[in-house]
């Protein structure tokens, strides 16, 4: 029985899958090997870029036109600088693939011999001149994971590939192909001990194009999931396929994921009778979520890098970006961890991440939690607004001002905490969903909970500004308007200098809100 995959590349006797060429403009590609072109293809990790270069590769070999030759130069990343290491590591790798992929077994024997004779700065061209000589059809060079190198390494590299490039494609390869998750632009070359940039995209100029292997569609979500159909009978309502997109955005490795828990891991979806509905797959993601699994725990190391945090703290924190390089931006584009908006701005990727980021960030906040005891439910289990409100101002005014220091983010720090509380509130049997953007200049928070539905909006009265709570109460009209709620929590936090303890400046107020809404402000 073949299953929805997680790990590695595609398998279609082991996979439900898309033809992995339809996903690339294919005659584009063969028109660039056929013009005896170097380029690169990258696309965020996880997304089919190794599936599509096997494929590519298996196609080509079948017509008989090129030698298609496959190489992983991961293994060569424990190398970092030691370019005698790496290069040894790297010759040896493709030769072992073009010996295997083409059927000639000298190809890892003079490997050995051009290792010995040339200087590691040399070796690979070296090697690449003889595997193209002696290969009956053009050589084109698949080379996977390029951006793991660095330093003079991932230098030596680009540039062996550059010197032999006027011996294509007799005494050199046709085409080259350099894969990984970012774009030429971002082979920014660092000194692994001073990080200062040695040298940039110029170590490859003679790149002809960067394609980026996209997400799917709307309509491959749906031809993927009729994939599982066809062969068990099994149906995804229409509600269900719609929540996969909505949550995804057609990013490949979420909606297999998604797809994966629904069917084969969750009891109810390992039914074949039953139909994976929109309450399922929801479960599925909470489940993704609260495993911290390999794709999301990655996403959330990433949050640690600085050049990460500068866009996605203030996006958070609902700020204008600044004077974030633009490098900085296309990074996180490159890592598919944000997309431009067609109507303009950056935005998280898709709706799963925007709610995984602010979650991982405050997942030390919420386990630095004290005990608390749900003072905020009835005797039959609902939840009590106000009961919740009483309990909130006790725990900030006791905790917040120890547990703001646990947030790996300052800017939102107050937010992290109290979403970390509120997850205290929904792990008893509720959702909370998160909405922000760059420039908006809040965070919206929507708690459901059994019949009770409840909308925040969180703002930050920072030095030098005004009281924000006229824009915050206008602001929390719209969105409760769009909630179809009458009431809710404004949550000013105020960062302001020279302010007394949490403990004593937290207050509670009932107000109206200019759409006649009732509204609760609380300052802390």
């Amino acid at each position: 029985m073949r299953f929805f995959n997680t790990e590695g590349p595609v398998r279609p006797d082991d996979h439900y899958c898309l033809p992995p060429l339809s996903r690339w403009d294919l005659d584009e590609i063969l028109m660039l090997i056929s013009q005896k072109k170097y380029f690169l293809l990258h696309a965020p990790r996880q997304t089919g870029k190794t599936t599509c270069l096997l494929a590519l590769m298996e196609r080509l070999n079948r017509e008989g036109r090129y030698q298609a030759v496959y190489a992983n130069l991961e293994t060569a990343q424990a190398a970092r600088e030691d370019v005698a290491l790496a290069m040894a590591d790297i010759v040896q790798t493709v030769a072992a693939e073009a010996s295997r992929q083409s059927g000639d077994p000298r190809l890892e024997p003079i490997a050995r011999e051009v290792l010995a004779d040339n200087t590691p700065t040399r070796a690979l061209r070296a090697f690449l001149a003889h595997c193209s000589e002696r290969l009956a059809r053009p050589l084109a060079l698949f080379l996977d994971e390029v951006d793991a190198l660095v330093g003079d390494t991932l230098i030596s590299l680009l540039r062996q590939l550059r010197a032999g490039y006027t011996q294509r494609p007799e005494h050199f390869p046709q085409t080259v192909v350099l894969c990984g998750v970012r774009d030429l632009r971002d082979y920014r070359i660092h000194s692994s001990a001073d990080k200062a940039v040695i040298t940039g995209g110029s170590a490859f100029n003679i790149k002809a194009k960067s394609l980026r292997l996209g997400d799917f569609s709307a309509d491959e979500v749906v031809r993927l999931l009729a994939e599982h159909t066809r062969e068990t009978a099994q149906v995804f309502t229409p509600e269900a396929v719609a929540h996969v997109w909505t949550l995804t955005r057609g990013q490949p490795w979420l909606v297999n994921a998604l797809a994966y828990e629904a069917c084969f891991e969750r009891p109810a979806g390992r039914d074949r009778a039953r139909p994976i509905d929109r309450d399922m797959i929801e479960q599925a993601k909470e489940a993704l979520i609260a495993r911290r699994v390999t794709h999301l725990d990655q996403l959330a190391d990433k949050l640690r890098e600085p050049r990460v945090r500068a866009v996605i703290e203030p996006m958070l924190a609902g700020t204008s970006l600044g004077e974030v390089p633009i490098d900085d931006i296309e990074y996180l584009l490159d890592l598919g961890l944000l997309r431009q908006d067609p109507a303009g701005g950056l935005v998280v990727a898709n709706p799963m991440y925007r709610e995984v980021l602010p979650r991982m960030l405050a997942f030390t906040p919420q386990a630095s939690l004290p005990h608390i005891r749900p003072t905020w439910l009835t005797s039959d289990g609902g939840l009590d607004p106000d009961r919740l409100l009483d309990a909130f101002l006790a725990f900030w005014r006791q905790h917040g001002q120890p547990l703001l220091g646990s947030a790996p983010y300052h800017e939102i720090a107050p937010h992290l905490v109290l979403m970390a509380f509120l997850h205290r509130v929904v792990n008893g049997g509720g959702t909370l969903e998160r909405e922000y953007a760059i420039g908006s200049g809040r965070m919206d928070l929507c708690l459901s909970y059994g019949a009770v539905t409840l909308g925040m909006e969180l703002k930050v009265w920072r030095p030098g500004e005004a009281d924000p709570l006229p824009q915050g109460l206008a602001q929390l009209d719209s969105y409760l308007a769009g909630l179809g709620l009458d009431s809710g929590w404004l949550v000013i936090f105020d960062r302001r200098p020279d302010q007394p303890q949490i403990a004593e400046r937290t207050e509670s107020l009932p107000t109206m809100s200019p759409g006649g809404r009732r509204v609760q402000v609380i300052r802390g």
